[in-house]
């Protein structure tokens, strides 16, 4: 690549690539990728990025499906996320339980030892 090639790539390096990304959603990947004259799995990484939101495109640019996907995703992690806070709790009071049994089993031990000497 030449230099002026690579100025301009660094440039406009992020608008680019939503702009390609967006292409490829109007008329496939692999079309973009040779409209585009990048190799399409350069094309795919990008698309992979907006999918995992590393690449912001704008959320007007997302299908009603994606938002969905996301909304249900988001509530599903939220019950995950409930569901392992109350299993912390529980370990927590378990964790407690089990310090204040070792404690005193380790006390009444002490004076049983004491009692024999």
């Amino acid at each position: 690549m030449d230099e002026k090639g690579m100025s301009e790539n660094k440039q406009y390096e992020n608008e680019y690539k939503v702009q390609a990304v967006k292409l490829a959603k109007k008329i496939g990947a692999v079309n973009a990728a040779n409209e585009l004259q990048i190799p399409v799995n350069t094309l795919y990484g990008w698309i992979r990025k907006v999918k995992i939101e590393s690449l912001d495109i704008g959320c007007g640019e997302r299908s009603p499906e994606e938002s969905l996907n996301i909304a249900e995703e988001n509530q599903q992690l939220r019950k995950r996320i409930k569901a392992l806070e109350k299993e912390n709790k529980r370990l927590s009071e378990m964790n407690e339980f089990l310090e204040d049994a070792a404690a005193f089993f380790a006390a009444s031990r002490q004076k049983s030892g004491k009692n024999k000497g």
